[in-house]
């Protein structure tokens, strides 16, 4: 789910969380990376867990109707029952082995936040999306999951209370909310009718590797801080930290790690990394900023054979 560029961003947060609180402290920052990377999944997990809400609130009011004696929305419906035997929904709902991870993790999903799903689910009631899927006879699971899909994206993402909620519940949220929406339309689309039950359960990482890589790229960029500083101020003319823009200055920090420290990552790919990293979370001219002191930065490297690259990452 985590690709390296989202773990060097987590990273980047830990650094950036340092420099507002003053707290130098290693071990405090390596806990709040590792909490950081598991929230990515809570996110998941809960956003998953909204489909599921979202399935219970149609069957209580299916339920509700059905005790009703006067016209209800449903009769105009074909088939009352659609929504809520949705094959994809269904998948979520009667689905042991998610379950059980949200017990592992203590997820309770929206038990407390009901009022949430609620709004979620009257604007899906109201949506044109699901009026035709309602109105259409006969059932499929490509049409299930194509209303799943696209009630995702054009509902329940750009959803601005959601995302209030999200904000205001844990910080580093924010930034991995684009990310885990885009993972869950992926996940949906790939998804078939007798895909595992675990299928809705992929790793975070793509190994434990990547847990080593964002953890040695934390501590060595803390503990060589002053070196790494000195590194930057002998390639900035009038040098003078309190103008660089934060973000920038934690950026290439990282990134002069990154060249010195992880011979198996070739340096064009470190370089575009932060280039990236920095377009999306820094100053409109940051990655030009950046851009030309690594460039200096790794011909004098080269030059001084400082630079030794070598393994599987520059096949």
């Amino acid at each position: 789910m985590l690709t390296r560029r989202q773990l060097r961003v987590k990273v980047m947060q830990c650094i950036y969380a340092i420099t507002q609180t003053k707290d130098d402290s290693l071990e405090k920052q390596e806990k709040f990376l590792r909490v950081s990377i598991e929230n990515t999944y809570t996110l998941y997990l809960l956003m998953l867990c909204l489909l599921r809400e979202i399935h219970s609130m149609a069957v209580h009011r299916l339920q509700m109707d059905s005790k009703k004696y006067l016209a209800s929305d449903t009769d105009q419906f074909p088939d009352k029952e659609k929504f809520v035997q949705n094959k994809l929904l269904r998948q979520l709902v009667e689905n042991p082995a998610l379950d059980e991870e949200l017990k592992r993790r203590k997820i309770r999903g929206w038990y407390l936040n009901e009022d949430y799903v609620r709004i979620i689910f009257k604007e899906i009631l109201k949506h044109d999306l699901y009026l035709k899927y309602m109105i259409k006879r006969g059932r499929s699971f490509g049409e299930d999951k194509n209303l799943v899909i696209d009630l995702f994206r054009e509902v329940i993402a750009p959803n601005d209370k959601l995302y209030e909620f999200f904000e205001d519940d844990k910080l580093t949220w924010v930034d991995d909310i684009p990310l885990v929406n885009t993972f869950i339309v992926k996940q949906l689309n790939a998804v078939k009718e007798d895909s595992p039950q675990k299928y809705f359960l992929p790793r975070l990482l793509k190994d434990e590797e990547d847990m080593d890589f964002a953890r040695k790229l934390l501590s060595k960029t803390l503990l060589q801080n002053k070196a790494l500083e000195e590194e930057i101020q002998g390639k900035t003319p009038n040098w003078d930290k309190d103008r660089i823009a934060e973000i920038d200055a934690i950026l290439l920090k990282m990134a002069i790690c990154e060249l010195l420290n992880f011979s198996s990552i070739p340096e064009r790919v470190s370089i575009n990394e932060y280039l990236e990293i920095a377009k999306e979370y820094s100053t409109p001219k940051s990655s030009i900023f950046i851009n030309g002191i690594l460039d200096k930065l790794v011909k004098e490297y080269k030059a001084e054979g400082k630079l030794k690259k070598s393994g599987r990452g520059l096949l």
